[in-house]
């Protein structure tokens, strides 16, 4: 397994590939690798000839009280799960790599109006721009998100299609710990009372997942979910929405394809959970 952290590097390797006629994979991570990503690897490693896998905590996606320095990373931890998993290169830069200051930013618009970018209004600009930048580094024909990220992988899926890159984009499952809780690097910040208390936003996605059916109101939905996530103590609720899959915006009834997603800040960690719905699925 290679590992880099230079642009030229990583692009001298991809022409070398490409020149062998080989499929590149993506998967664009935060580094603190756990399980969720490792299932995103491994579905690459199925799909394509060269697996990369990006590990940079990418600054200009937190906002100025976020929790950026706090963020949690281990490239050690990350590059031995990489090589046990039969990751053909780590690209690990540094943030003067990939931004010279001041830099264009990818600009998202209705997207990102909802759900988390109401709390968090540059996030999605600073994803959208590591991403671009990365899938112009790597030349991937296929990348790999995480459904657990629903409004990000919308959000990427809208700007593949708006900008023109020959890339496929490929959602993977929502994968959870042994009691339900969703696998997030975030989940280190927690106590063993928060831990417990997290809890709560699995047993609010069960709750909505049993009521939900075609034409269901939204709040049929949203309130046994609401009331799930109340009813513990340690945790405050950001927001518990149902919206249209494709354009994040608010719907009252399951008319159609929806997601059903929250936020939650457990202590003072903020969680995040979703489920999707569809006559299909």
């Amino acid at each position: 397994m290679q590992e880099t952290k230079a642009i030229a590097e990583i692009r001298k390797a991809v022409k070398a590939w490409k020149q062998e006629g080989k499929t590149i994979g993506l998967v664009p991570t935060m580094g603190f690798l756990h399980e969720g990503h490792a299932s995103l690897i491994k579905k690459c490693r199925e799909d394509n000839d060269v697996v990369v896998v990006s590990d940079f905590v990418n600054p200009v996606q937190f906002g100025p009280a976020e929790d950026l320095e706090a963020y949690p990373r281990d490239f050690g931890r990350d590059s031995a799960l990489c090589e046990s998993l039969g990751v053909d290169m780590i690209f690990h830069p540094e943030p003067a790599e990939m931004y010279n200051d001041p830099h264009i930013t990818v600009q998202v618009d209705t997207l990102n109006e909802t759900l988390c970018g109401v709390t968090r209004p540059v996030h999605f600009g600073g994803v959208c721009t590591v991403v671009a930048k990365l899938f112009n580094i790597v030349s991937p024909d296929r990348a790999y998100f995480g459904e657990k990220d629903a409004q990000q992988l919308a959000i990427v899926k809208k700007m593949v299609i708006d900008l023109n890159f020959d890339i496929t984009i490929v959602g993977c499952p929502i994968v959870r710990e042994a009691d339900g809780l969703a696998r997030s690097s975030r989940n280190t910040y927690l106590n063993p009372e928060e831990r417990q208390a997290a809890l709560c936003l699995s047993r609010a996605v069960k709750k909505g997942q049993a009521v939900i059916g075609a034409g269901v109101e939204g709040e049929t939905v949203l309130a046994p979910m609401r009331q799930e996530i109340e009813a513990e103590p340690l945790a405050t609720i950001d927001y518990v929405q149902m919206v249209d899959a494709l354009t994040m915006q608010p719907v009252a009834r399951a008319d159609g394809p929806v997601l059903v997603a929250m936020a939650v800040v457990v202590g003072k960690t903020r969680l995040i959970d979703n489920f999707s719905w569809s006559q299909d699925r």
